[in-house]
């Protein structure tokens, strides 16, 4: 299933991608796409329902966040090898763990808006785990039993605040604006391997990023485990994964930097694309 979320912001209901194209209303059926909704029980609910029945909504609406209420963003760094190899830092031994802010989060195809004092802007095509079923101490075998599905994360991240500031990364990457996710939530079912999926980015056209799941580190199963030896994981938490080679710091000779105008368009095989504007921050 594709599930998501369309309305104006605030205001999202939660809806189904129909095989025939078109978008129907779930809210007769569940209440929002997250929390409850994506336990096994949630999604078996919709599984039942006979979609062709259900009201269709305007596809010309606003797609929100494929995920409500989310109550963790977690992300994983440096999680690529090719990536890890472009900025010169060595192959973790585990998987970095960093926190993204959920108020960073918003609609696939919102503008994001670069921060007051920002210097080095930047962008990151991720799959994004969206979890389904309390995890905690889970052995990897059984790790992809706890996951709903998976969508397109632009791991947003202001590289000057990340590592120049001081501290974590987390003020390099919780920034408004700095979540785009969706445009679906893909059920785990319809994902035959998160290990093997392309993915891709483009500012004004030109592709950056040209990667696939392939290279990753530490794969979806071994990342859901690892996170919840340290933190219990509940239905609609997210962990993005990491990044493809590619990114704006990345570039030699000379780094390049996201600009008000640039337009990001990226995407993960199976998963939807999506488009930004960015913007400068106004008051």
């Amino acid at each position: 299933m594709k599930l998501l979320r369309v309305g104006a912001e605030g205001a999202e209901k939660p809806a189904i991608l129909a095989a025939d194209g078109s978008i129907r209303d779930l809210s007769g059926i569940v209440g929002d796409i997250g929390g409850q909704t994506l336990t096994p029980e949630g999604l078996a609910r919709i599984r039942g329902t006979d979609i062709g029945l259900l009201p269709r909504l305007d596809e010309g609406q606003r797609i929100g966040p494929c995920v409500a209420n989310v109550g963790k963003f977690i992300c994983i760094g440096l999680n690529f090898a090719d990536h890890a190899a472009e900025t010169g830092a060595p192959i973790p031994k585990e998987p970095i763990i960093f926190m993204k802010a959920t108020s960073a989060i918003i609609g696939p195809n919102d503008d994001v808006v670069i921060p007051k004092n920002a210097l080095k802007p930047d962008w990151e095509v991720e799959l994004g785990v969206v979890i389904g079923k309390e995890a905690r101490y889970v052995e990897e075998e059984n790790a992809l039993e706890h996951v709903a599905g998976y969508c397109v994360v632009n791991d947003v991240s202001e590289r000057h605040f990340q590592t120049e500031r001081g501290g974590t990364w987390d003020k390099g990457k919780g920034c408004d604006t700095f979540g785009p996710i969706g445009p679906w939530l893909v059920t785990a079912d319809e994902v035959a391997d998160p290990q093997d999926l392309k993915m891709w980015l483009e500012v004004d056209g030109k592709r950056y990023q040209d990667g696939s799941t392939r290279t990753m580190i530490f794969g979806v199963a071994k990342v859901v485990s690892y996170v919840s030896q340290f933190m219990s994981l509940q239905p609609g938490d997210i962990i993005s994964t990491g990044t493809p080679p590619g990114v704006g710091m990345g570039i030699k000779p000379d780094p390049v930097w996201l600009q008000p105008g640039n337009v990001m368009r990226l995407g993960i095989e199976g998963l939807g694309e999506q488009t930004q504007n960015v913007r400068a921050y106004s008051a």
